[in-house]
């Protein structure tokens, strides 16, 4: 029997023992050290506690001031990322999330952490999935595993011009890494508007050996009717001008279909949130200011990883109609999150936007 080394643990092993230790990061706990937990004498509750004192939630969030970058887990030795709740105040684009494995200058995940969760239009939408939920009011939460061999370290910058409060914690394992363990990766990117007659860019550029393993989009829309009949393309191992697989249509590879439409007598578009994909928010016109129609999305691909040995490159079309049943090239406003494992050392990420080209408008 192979060893059980507290890595990808599932239902149908939860009754394996392990050597495994579980560690927690919280303000209340910020070396996630074991018996170090709840030992503040200062932070954001201590006025609250002022008649208990030290053990009762003195602790239990941070305020980061703008233009500030905190450290929220710096972790030493080998083991695994297991869990990630936040609830950070704000405007969720202006709040980075930055992971880092094993001492590399550059992130491994860079995102604003709205668009991280699935949230990227700033507004809360139950999610109800396997790898992220978001729940009332406005909790985060992330079950992707991210193992590590030397080192992880996760941080939160504000650029906003406003102190954000954050309430966090961080679950890991302590434990041995296998040797064909990949390193977890996200990536954020924006496009505003989209240039007439260009694919967007989901993700480029990556090289090594890994799977790409999902997607959230904010999708903007900035034209009447249908937006969604470009098809997603993922370009593998050297592939230049035609993809290896290539989808029928942008809600078909969200795992819905025709439109995401029940009948205008049944509200039109149809909000869902499933383990492996979802619509979870759909923005209506509202007659005045929200003149356009705005979706937020996910897919997860858990039972069926994109495999790359080499490169990966992914694109989707933004695709609607025009006169005489003719296809329309959009030029929307696209946001998105690829999320994918791969071998070290990861190509650099391109830039960020800064902050106006970050901002819903």
């Amino acid at each position: 029997m192979i060893p059980f080394n507290g890595l990808g643990m599932h239902l149908g092993a939860l009754w394996r023992l392990s050597a495994a230790q579980t560690r927690s990061i919280s303000p209340e706990n910020v070396s996630g050290a074991k018996g170090q937990g709840g030992r503040a004498t200062t932070g954001t509750g201590v006025h609250c506690a002022r008649d208990l004192g030290q053990g009762w939630k003195i602790s239990p969030s941070i305020i980061i001031a703008p233009g500030e970058e905190r450290t929220l887990a710096d972790i030493d030795g080998a083991g695994a990322i297991q869990h990630i709740w936040m609830t950070p105040t704000g405007n969720w684009r202006f709040s980075i999330l930055r992971i880092y494995w094993d001492d590399s200058p550059a992130p491994a995940v860079e995102c604003p952490v709205g668009d991280f969760f699935g949230c990227g239009w700033g507004r809360y939408a139950q999610i109800s999935s396997l790898a992220v939920c978001v729940n009332p009011h406005n909790a985060f939460n992330c079950y992707w595993e991210m193992p590590f061999r030397k080192r992880c370290r996760i941080t939160m910058t504000n650029i906003a011009l406003e102190e954000m409060t954050l309430y966090y914690q961080v679950t890991y394992t302590l434990t041995d890494v296998p040797d064909d363990a990949a390193y977890f990766h996200a990536q954020f990117r924006r496009v505003n508007p989209l240039p007439y007659k260009t694919a967007y860019t989901i993700l480029d550029g990556v090289r090594g050996q890994g799977h790409y393993v999902g997607a959230t989009m904010a999708w903007g829309v900035n034209n009447n009717g249908w937006w969604g009949e470009g098809e997603i393309k993922f370009y593998l191992d050297g592939d230049e001008e035609f993809p290896t697989i290539c989808g029928t249509g942008t809600e078909d590879y969200f795992c819905g279909a025709y439109n995401f439409d029940v009948g205008k007598e049944h509200g039109g578009y149809r909000e869902f949130t499933t383990p492996y994909s979802g619509l979870p928010l759909v923005i209506r016109p509202d007659g005045l200011y929200q003149s356009q129609t705005r979706f937020s999305l996910y897919r997860w691909h858990i039972t069926d990883p994109i495999r790359f040995r080499s490169d990966l490159r992914v694109t989707i079309q933004a695709l609607g109609w025009r006169s005489g049943g003719r296809f329309l090239p959009l030029q929307d406003d696209i946001a998105s999150v690829a999320y994918w494992y791969q071998t070290p050392p990861a190509a650099a990420f391109p830039p960020l936007p800064d902050r106006d080209g970050l901002e819903i408008i």
